[in-house]
């Protein structure tokens, strides 16, 4: 397992995220690719995805000390959509991280987006910069802020709101672009309007107080669920089982939330694995509750009942 939850918990009282000093948090495997754009600009997105990525795996993005085997395991997959004359860069990116389950050697996923709204000004051999008190590019800001999006999600797996100060940071990041000077379509991902379903969207329900109980469950559901099935996989599937309904009271108070919808992008092939193997009674309630908070994936969840048939 990573780092003890003991040193999570006492870390996460110290975390300073200035990115200046520790060892280096993230094992990210940057992808960029841009099969959709003709070849004369393609050669550049072969640099662009080399920035990337040492700019993701060499940045100290906090202050707790990794070793090499315990640094968060991640991906960033940027698809280019298309690229205008004068530089600006249309793309999606879908972005995902996962952390191992204490005694067996199976990783879970904690982060599963796929943010539609990537655009950015790009020529080739830029270099990417991020300082914390201002906005230098849009490329930067995004790409900063879905790193500390990791590790804060990572750090709230560990510890009860463990996350708190990098979600701050996604904060400020979120913030400075507000009231940067960009073109229409670089804004799109931080507009405070317009969309239920952007990165302002997504950490202003992590850092809403309405949304602290789910937090408090995400921490539930990894440390005192998934953590413990090894020695007693009955106990920990009830532990999981028995804090879901907070998935649907944060549904019932925000219909639209995005943090929820995110969790469920993660989680909908584990959970239908972690409760085909569950008592009917427990099958039950959790298909009554999947029909309020994910109800578009009914079919997948109905599958559960097919276990031991």
């Amino acid at each position: 397992m990573r780092l003890s939850i003991l040193r999570y918990a006492a870390a996460s009282l110290l975390l300073l995220c200035t990115g200046v000093m520790g060892a280096q948090e993230l094992k990210c495997s940057v992808t960029v690719n841009a099969d959709k754009v003709d070849g004369s600009s393609k050669e550049m997105f072969k640099t662009l995805q080399q920035t990337i990525t040492e700019f993701v795996n060499t940045t100290r993005w906090t202050d707790l000390v990794f070793a090499e085997q315990e640094r968060i395991e991640c991906t960033m997959m940027f698809i280019i959509n298309s690229v205008t004359t004068d530089g600006m860069v249309n793309a999606s990116l879908q972005v995902q991280s996962r952390r191992p389950v204490y005694g067996t050697s199976y990783s879970t996923p904690l982060v599963n987006i796929k943010d539609d709204d990537c655009a950015f000004a790009y020529q080739e051999y830029d270099r990417m910069d991020y300082q914390p008190a201002q906005f230098t590019s849009n490329l930067a800001a995004i790409v900063t802020y879905y790193c500390y999006l990791i590790i804060g999600t990572d750090l709230d797996s560990y510890s009860k709101l463990g996350g708190t100060i990098c979600f701050q940071r996604c904060e400020q990041i979120a913030s400075n672009a507000q009231t940067a000077s960009m073109d229409d379509t670089e804004q799109a991902g931080w507009k405070a309007f317009g969309s239920s379903h952007n990165r302002h969207v997504l950490i202003n329900n992590l850092m809403d107080e309405a949304f602290q109980n789910y937090r408090l469950y995400f921490y539930q559901y990894h440390r005192l669920g998934l953590d413990v099935m090894a020695t007693n996989a009955a106990n920990g599937r009830a532990t999981i089982s028995e804090g879901m309904s907070v998935l649907k009271e944060a549904k019932q108070a925000r219909p639209n939330s995005y943090v929820i919808n995110t969790f469920m992008d993660a989680k909908n092939d584990e959970l239908t694995n972690l409760f085909s193997k569950a008592p009917d009674s427990e099958k039950t309630a959790f298909l009554t509750l999947m029909e309020s908070v994910d109800p578009t994936r009914m079919t997948q969840y109905e599958k559960v009942k097919e276990e031991n048939k």
